[in-house]
């Protein structure tokens, strides 16, 4: 079999990892390149997965626990990818709230896949606020241990991405970057845009002909990161909606101003809210990454009288909570022209990360 090029983007929730994903996926294509791509969460339904697939790219998901933790489930889905896309380069996705990810994937692939695969340096992207903050000392929102996890997938980063970069001026992207490299001068501090495209062919230039993967170990506390983790709700659901014809794009929206509502009335910290909304072959995007300031949508899904909701919630309070929320605010939605049936929900707080694999060295190849 052909030597594949791995490329894994890390970073916290809501860093637009998705969004950058697709982008790379795209030019990669255009460059005559064949490409695949993996996404992980710890539960199935993932508004990623579907948002890619409607874009005709090969998607393996890893659902159930992070690559960490199922060293076999990533091997399995690279394989996949490998053979069904014919890939030349795969793009994978970590969950948002993984770290350690040098020690427990990069190194023990270096060590196994040497001949099958070349391995792009760890980037980790990050929102500049979160950033910007996390650096200043405080924890932007987050728990203590949720904001330890930030920190430790920057330290363990050969690349810093900084996203989002069309939200700030030229000055305090400068000012922004400085204060990275000074924190983390062994890793490299790159910038990119999904919105404007700026940066991105940069990064991908970088990530393609590199092979100096997982320079950096981080020391990491596992009960620190098992807390952090756990003080998440996680919710991914589906639902089918049917009835009277209805404008879609404003049941999304309005949806969605709900739930922001209601978690910055609770100051409930929002790692995202994700929701993808389908009909025929139409459909819309939202977004939630903090407060309601930073929700946002793309596509449309139109009008129509049945549709498909796709949700996935990160927020920080007790999955039962979560549960709760969502439920009511799906039945204050129905009316006696249009109904809502739930087709799965899962809900929970992760468990102790406990990973296949833990490196206490760098492998040189």
């Amino acid at each position: 079999m052909k030597t594949t090029r791995l490329i894994l983007v890390g970073g916290f929730l809501g860093a637009g990892k998705t969004t950058l994903l697709w982008e790379a996926a795209r030019r990669i294509m255009e460059n005559g390149q064949r490409v695949g791509l993996i996404t992980n969460d710890q539960a199935p339904d993932l508004v990623d997965t579907a948002i890619l697939l409607h874009n005709n790219i090969k998607v393996s998901e890893v659902s159930g626990s992070c690559f960490c933790c199922n060293f076999d489930g990533l091997l399995n889905a690279m394989q996949q990818v490998r053979e069904e896309a014919n890939a030349d380069i795969i793009i994978a996705e970590p969950v948002g709230s993984c770290t350690d990810l040098s020690a427990t994937i990069v190194q023990p692939l270096k060590e196994r896949m040497d001949h099958e695969l070349l391995i792009s340096p760890l980037s980790v992207m990050t929102d500049p606020a979160h950033l910007n903050d996390i650096l200043s000392g405080k924890t932007s929102g987050m728990h203590l241990s949720a904001a330890y996890i930030f920190m430790k997938q920057l330290e363990e980063s050969d690349i810093i991405l900084i996203s989002k970069t069309d939200l700030l001026s030229t000055d305090e992207l400068t000012a922004l970057k400085e204060k990275a490299k000074a924190k983390f001068p062994e890793a490299e501090i790159m910038t990119v845009s999904a919105i404007t495209g700026e940066g991105i062919e940069e990064w991908l230039k970088e990530v393609s002909n590199r092979t100096n993967a997982g320079q950096r170990l981080a020391e990491v506390d596992y009960d620190i990161y098992a807390e952090g983790e756990a003080v998440l709700g996680w919710l991914n659901s589906t639902i089918e909606l049917s009835g009277e014809p209805t404008d879609w794009d404003a049941f999304a929206k309005n949806l969605m101003q709900d739930f922001s509502s209601q978690f910055d009335g609770m100051k409930a910290y929002v790692g995202h809210v994700k929701i993808m909304l389908e009909s025929d072959e139409n459909y819309l995007i939202g977004n939630l990454t903090g407060k309601g300031d930073t929700l946002n949508f793309r596509g449309s899904a139109g009008t129509g009288s049945k549709a498909r909701l796709t949700l996935n919630a990160r927020v920080e309070m007790s999955p039962e909570k979560l549960e709760q929320i969502v439920r009511d605010t799906l039945n204050t939605k129905t009316t006696d022209s249009l109904a809502a049936r739930i087709v799965t929900l899962r809900c929970l707080s992760p468990g102790r990360p406990n990973p296949s694999f833990r490196f206490d060295h760098i492998v040189t190849n």
